[in-house]
């Protein structure tokens, strides 16, 4: 027992868990603030209440009625008996969520990585990650006293901690003053916290406290396993968390950016032209820093933050890596087009954050006057740029699939991902008509003998003497794929006004059908079409044939 409260000292003091720093802002009363600050009819006291077993119990209650006794889980009768004068109302859980999780993305101002803590409460607990971010506050305390400054400006009740880990830093928030706990500090300000502060569940607290331990430094020396075997393991986990023996790892709300440029604005502004025209000022500070690095992104995220702690997230994808600051404003350019009427700057957006993610390596090409390298490219960014402005599934890429049944062969994919290199495969592609039919359709053959070329062909009612032919090539069933169904998708509905598609009522293809043999025709006037015999010719049972598409 000694090594083991001998190990946590020494990391302790050796700065293990203070190689990253968390910040958690604890806000007890954030639905009645939120309700109050969003309706200013609504008076305190104030609770919200929600069916519970057949009965209405308080589900939250702001600080002035908490100050008068009331609490959560007690009867709704019982607390208007208590208070006469208590301002009630339904509880909307998923619009509280919903809010919150608009008002985490808020914080993102402060830190890129955000999260809601929701293990306790689906709401009230956030946690930043604010490794390497505090020096541009003027350090972590500024930086704590800042956030927690801004929020009761607008009226939320809020506590804050800043430790080397998110169970410290929540635990500190919750049961002792706002304030930064160094990595040396972390045992001794945990020791003296209350078991509470380690997240447990009520029956874990409960059989703690008929124990006799009411604080977090008890459960340190006591054997772990008489621990485990009564309380779980999940005890021993939190215990390990709170002192950085084991990492916790937050999820954040946004994508994580690997690298970012934003502007603040000392008078926030509301023009989509004048986000966009950040957006490029933006977009050349990440290509310097991409540029001197020998990298290039796929993925940006537009992030504006309004002065009403909402935040607006645009997100585009390039098809290939790029750091063309140009070329990115682009995107968000047309990406805008699409938004309408939903761009809302509220009263300001005073914060713009521009972010890249799915970053790689990317060498500077030199490019000559008489040079084809950026043809390619440039057909990129077409489609970059299209699908930024009319939606990923609105441009769409053939992109090959290794099988050698025609309507296998290949698929329709967006644009942005034609580029993932499935497209070279190497699968060999022997010569194919120009346009292939949605489906195989049935065609009466006439043939010199029943395993000859053809001689003639009616197809749709219509037909078509065939003065020459080649083949056949036969293509057998791909045993690999066995209990494989061709998979034929259906034609939209037409839109209202719009001629519907000719569908023939012709038997429908038999997808089951193992080997074809295809042939290459051409009737009198020079058209070429491709047709294939479904199986083989037998005595009394002719073999059935198919038009499946069309040469130029």
């Amino acid at each position: 027992m000694d090594s083991q409260h001998s190990l946590l000292s020494a990391a302790m003091q050796t700065g293990m868990p203070g190689a990253r720093r968390f910040l958690v802002l604890f806000l007890p009363h954030w639905p009645t603030d939120y309700l109050k600050r969003r309706d200013s009819q609504l008076k305190a006291p104030l609770v919200l209440y929600e069916p519970v077993k057949g009965g209405l119990r308080l589900a939250e209650v702001d600080a002035e009625a908490m100050r008068l006794g009331l609490s959560a889980g007690q009867n709704l009768a019982d607390a208007r008996a208590m208070v006469p004068g208590l301002t009630v109302r339904e509880m909307d859980r998923p619009l509280l969520e919903a809010a919150f999780a608009d008002f985490a993305d808020w914080h993102s101002n402060a830190s890129p990585l955000v999260a809601v803590m929701d293990a306790v409460s689906a709401f009230g607990d956030l946690v930043l990650d604010i490794t390497g971010v505090a020096h541009l506050f003027g350090g972590e305390r500024p930086m704590l006293r800042l956030l927690l400054t801004r929020l009761r400006d607008l009226g939320y009740t809020v506590a804050g901690a800043i430790a080397p880990t998110i169970g410290a830093a929540w635990g500190i928030s919750h049961f002792a003053r706002s304030q930064v706990v160094e990595a040396a500090d972390l045992e001794s300000v945990l020791d003296a916290l209350p078991i509470h502060a380690l997240r447990l569940t009520p029956p874990q607290i409960g059989g703690l406290t008929q124990m006799g331990l009411k604080h977090v430094g008890q459960l340190r020396p006591r054997p772990r396993k008489p621990l485990q075997a009564r309380f779980g393991a999940s005890l021993l986990a939190r215990l390990d968390q709170a002192y950085g023996m084991i990492e916790e790892r937050m999820v954040p709300r946004l994508p994580p950016a690997e690298l970012y440029a934003e502007r603040r604005f000392a008078d926030p502004i509301g023009l989509m032209d004048d986000v966009l025209m950040t957006c490029h000022d933006l977009a050349i500070q990440l290509a310097i820093r991409l540029e001197a690095e020998g990298q290039g992104g796929q993925a940006f995220h537009l992030f504006l933050y309004r002065v009403d702690h909402k935040v607006m997230a645009l997100s585009v994808n390039s098809a290939r890596l790029t750091r063309d600051p140009t070329h990115i404003t682009k995107l968000f350019a047309n990406r805008s087009e699409r938004l309408e009427g939903d761009y809302d700057a509220g009263f300001g957006i005073d914060m713009i954050r521009l972010a890249v993610s799915s970053v790689s390596e990317l060498d500077a090409v030199q490019l000559g006057a008489f040079s084809h390298q950026g043809v390619a490219e440039d057909l990129d960014q077409l489609n970059d740029r299209m699908s930024s402005r009319l939606g990923t599934m609105a441009v769409l890429k053939t992109q090959l699939v290794a099988s050698h049944i025609p309507e296998q062969a290949a698929r329709l994919v967006p644009a942005l991902a034609a580029n993932d290199g499935s497209r070279d495969s190497g699968w060999p592609v022997p010569p194919r008509p120009l346009r292939l039919l949605p489906m195989p359709e049935r065609v009466a053959i006439n043939a010199e003998v029943p395993d000859g070329l053809p001689a003639s062909m009616i197809w749709r009612r219509d037909s078509y003497k065939i003065e020459k032919a080649s083949g056949p090539e036969r293509l057998g069933a791909e045993w690999w794929r066995s209990g494989q169904r061709l998979q034929l998708v259906p034609p939209e509905k037409p839109k209202k006004g719009e001629t519907p598609p000719y569908i023939p009522n012709l038997p429908q293809f038999d997808p089951e059908a193992g080997t074809r043999d295809y042939f290459v025709v051409e009737d009198a006037t020079g058209r070429r079409f491709w047709i294939f015999r479904q199986g083989f010719h037998r005595a009394g049972e002719p073999a059935v044939w198919y038009l499946h598409g069309f040469f130029a």
